[in-house]
This record gives C-alpha cells, structure tokens and sequence, in this order.
C-alpha cells in the first residue's frame, strides 16, 4: 500500500508551506486561503497511525497545535508560541479519511492569546483543542 495521499485535497484547499520542518516531514498539510476561519487539513496516511491503525494522538495534537499557532499569527500579524495546549480526543480517524481542522481566536491582549480548534471528519468530531499562546516580540526572534 502507497502512503501518497490517496486524493487531491477538497475544492479549495492547496499545500500550506508556511509550516515548519517538522510538519513538512509529517505532512502533507493543507489549507484554504481566504476562509473565515483558518482552515487546515490532510489525509491520514498509513505512516500517520499508531499500532491500531488509526491516526495517532501526537499527530492530531501537532496539527492543532500548528493549526492554532497559525490561526494566532495571523489575528495577531506576529509570531506566537504555546504556552498550553488542551486536548479532548472524541474520535477516531482512519487511513485514507480527510481531516479538516479550523480555529479560532477567542481572546487576545498585548502579550497572549487565547484560542480554540476542532478537526472532523466530515461531520465526526474527532478532537477539539484550546489553547495559549505567547505574542513574541518580533525584535528578539532570530533570522
């Protein structure tokens, strides 16, 4: 069995290469510009899927967390970091199923932001997330 993906992502949805190293290797990720809401998604790979054949825990966490950061980022114009990351695992996703994620910022002051994520497939709840971020201050990033 191939561990491409076994389609081409939903209408509107291309690759989304604003993420980082560790998810360009865990991908393909994908997202849809331009929505409401920050939209994200993939497909679960058999590489994606723990010893029961189901997408594992940690990548679902690691897509939300990517998920939320971005959603932040842009509500914010500037980088953020997790400072807590709360997860409820609802459940399950299935190799060759489409996980579709969107977030949303609930709150923000000058240093923090709070903000809240679920991931589906199709109508199935698969997990929901909340989450804090620290706003960085652009000055002390490095190049």
């Amino acid at each position: 069995m191939s561990d491409a993906p076994p389609a081409e992502p939903p209408d509107g949805f291309v690759p989304f290469e604003r993420r980082g190293p560790f998810s360009r290797h865990n991908g393909p990720f994908f997202h849809r510009p331009n929505a409401a809401e920050t939209e994200h998604g993939f497909y679960v790979l058999r590489r994606h899927c723990n010893g029961f054949g189901i997408a594992h825990g940690g990548l679902l966490a690691s897509f939300l967390d990517g998920l939320l950061g971005h959603a932040v980022s842009d509500d914010a114009g500037r980088a953020a970091v997790t400072i807590q990351l709360s997860l409820s695992y609802l459940a399950m996703a299935r190799t060759g199923e489409w996980v579709r994620g969107e977030a949303r910022v609930t709150r923000r002051t000058a240093d923090v932001a709070f903000a809240e994520a679920k991931a589906c497939v199709g109508e199935r709840d698969v997990v929901r997330a909340a989450a804090v971020f620290k706003l960085l201050d652009p000055r002390h990033l490095r190049s």
